[in-house]
């Protein structure tokens, strides 16, 4: 008989079940960060390829509603394009068709040897056991996530089991017999399926209930696909509530995953009773069992991709038309709030953005270095433009990065941004200085001043070097090049003696009166900011050198002290490489 204390059963399972799913989901997710931007980096317009991947971050997350939001996410934040997110939305449907293939373990009845393995009795105690002996035992992180992945595991079984031992009382009530009788009518049932997903926001736990009633030897077949068509059409609320505020194209990426779902709907039921009916196919009169249950959801999302296929690229223009453009335009979103959730993806996103940001500073660097030369207008005003921009990006980056870092990261993606938190802040002080590096070539062009011949020919001597830092950090931190780190101190040390020899011929320059001293407070301005500059580079590169050594706990500061005064020989040899490179004229 089912009573109070079954239900209190039911609702704790089903609580356990959802805390599983969760937690085993976002240890996945945190366990395999290298691979989910390792594979974000394949995104192609290839729709299999789309497709592919659409499977394979589901199968890793568990969860095509996670796949699906990360979807929104990556179309509102520009790193996809609408067109691409198809494949990938149609191959999450498909990896979501795993979870009930592990949930029907439940249904595993028999006394041999090998079915005593698999029954859910059996497997949940060894997951429990081997996740907690990951986690308690072990000190590194990446198998203290495997020990939670295997715990996870566990909770959603023991949560599974719970749900399917409180409902055998339901088995002898006349009351839910009658009540699963009504879900015959299919619109009932596809209506039920999709409420309940709606509520609980997952598929897998609603199927996994399914799974459970199952379990009571009272809903057939036929009952079961409607109902699984209807939680297909459900789970499609966590992308539609995740686009709220999104862009067009992010609101479009989830009609897409709407009207693919209820397009299947559309189709493939009624194809299913024109069958049933015809052929007197007599499948959906069996009683359904948790087995038979993962078996109908994936020949239905198989057959929903088979006959979808020749109008799924009409899956966009019909985003278009429901989602119709506006004459407003919508600012642009380079860091979306929905790739929180995904925090190995977020990384990989803010470190994109950051290389934006680093190009742009170096640019406005050259840029004011050429005015110099032979100023333009137009080019200090970009530099103007540029250095806004700039600005932007760290007024974007920094408050992104900070709630970043306090999502569940890998200690390598803690890592990464933090150092990226360090570096933006170097990157704006670059741009900074390309400012004041064009505002002093502003005034030597209105004052029409001039540099003598020997200063002149020492500060492009100091140009060059700080040309070649520029370069050499920004190689650094955008292709991960560990060789140009290792450079960039060494000729910091040589910025920062041509300086002082610049200054040191300036005063000499003065008590012989070759140089004025208003000329002498523009070129003190000029090997200040360059000197600045290589400073922050070197800042950049010790990051990165910082990064790839074991002992992360040494501040930058530390780091490049240690670097500086360790006597290396390879510090040593570029330290002469460049010494030369960059002699003072004087000294030729």
């Amino acid at each position: 008989m089912f009573d109070i204390f079954d239900v209190i059963s039911l609702f704790g399972g089903l609580a356990l079940f959802l805390f599983g799913m969760n937690l085993m989901s976002s240890s996945l997710e945190k366990r395999a960060g290298g691979r989910l931007k390792g594979l974000l980096s394949n995104i192609t317009s290839n729709p299999v390829k789309g497709f592919l991947l659409g499977v394979g971050v589901t199968a890793l997350l568990q969860s095509s509603s996670a796949t699906t939001v990360m979807v929104v996410g990556f179309v509102n934040s520009g790193l996809m394009t609408l067109g691409q997110s198809v494949g990938i939305i149609v191959g999450a449907n498909l990896g979501a068709s795993i979870t009930p293939w592990l949930l029907s373990l439940a249904g595993v009845e028999g006394g041999s040897f090998i079915l005593e393995i698999f029954k859910m009795s059996t497997i949940t105690p060894i997951m429990a056991l081997i996740g907690a002996v990951l986690y308690i035992f072990q000190k590194k992180p990446a198998k203290r996530d495997t020990g939670m992945i295997f715990l996870g595991f566990a909770i959603l079984m023991y949560g599974m089991e719970a749900m399917s031992g409180a409902v055998m009382g339901l088995r002898d009530m006349p009351q839910f017999g009658e009540m699963i009788s009504v879900l015959s009518n299919p619109i009932v049932g596809v209506l039920a399926g999709m409420v309940i997903t709606a509520v609980i926001q997952s598929s897998s736990a609603s199927i996994g209930i399914l799974q459970a009633l199952a379990t009571t030897g009272k809903i057939t077949c036929g009952i079961a696909i409607p109902v699984i068509m209807g939680q297909n059409i459900g789970t499609c609320i966590s992308a539609i509530l995740s686009c709220i505020g999104a862009s067009k194209n992010a609101k479009r990426a989830a009609m897409i995953h709407l009207s693919f779902n209820v397009l299947s709907t559309l189709i493939v039921l009624p194809l299913y009773y024109l069958i049933y009916h015809l052929a007197g196919f007599t499948f959906g009169d069996l009683f359904a069992t948790p087995v038979a249950i993962a078996l109908i959801n994936t020949v239905y999302k198989l057959i929903s991709i088979v006959v979808l296929l020749p109008i799924l690229r009409w899956l966009e223009p019909l985003s278009h038309l429901i989602i119709r453009d506006s004459a407003t335009d919508e600012e642009e979103t380079l860091l979306d709030e929905r790739l929180l959730k995904s925090p190995a993806v977020a990384v990989a996103q803010c470190r994109a953005v950051t290389v934006k940001m680093a190009e742009m500073a170096a640019g406005g660097i050259l840029d004011s270095l050429r005015e110099l030369g032979s100023y333009d207008e137009e080019v200090a005003d970009s530099i103007i433009k540029a250095e806004d921009k700039v600005d932007w990006y760290e007024d974007k980056l920094g408050p992104y990065l900070v709630k970043l870092s306090a999502q569940n990261l890998s200690s390598a993606d803690n890592a990464q941004a933090t150092k990226l938190l360090h570096m933006i802040s170097d990157f704006e002080r670059i741009s900074d200085h390309s400012v004041n590096i064009m505002k002093s070539a502003e005034e030597i062009h209105e004052k029409k001043l001039q540099f003598s011949s020997e200063a002149m020919r020492e500060l492009n001597t100091m140009i060059d070097a700080v040309s070649e830092i520029m370069s050499l950090a920004l190689a650094s931190f955008r292709d991960d090049d560990l060789n140009s780190a290792v450079m960039v101190e060494p000729l910091e040390q040589v910025v920062d003696n041509l300086k002082d020899r610049i200054r040191l011929n300036h005063v000499k320059r003065m008590q012989t009166g070759e140089c004025t001293i208003e000329l002498g407070f523009i070129l003190t301005d000029l090997v200040t900011n360059l000197e600045r500059v290589s400073d922050h580079c070197s800042n950049i590169a010790g990051y990165m050198l910082e990064m790839s050594d074991a002992n992360t706990d040494v501040g930058v500061h530390e780091f490049l002290h240690n670097v500086r005064n360790g006597d290396t020989r390879e510090f040593n040899d570029y330290y002469d490489y460049f010494k030369v490179k960059y002699r003072m004229p004087e000294n030729v």
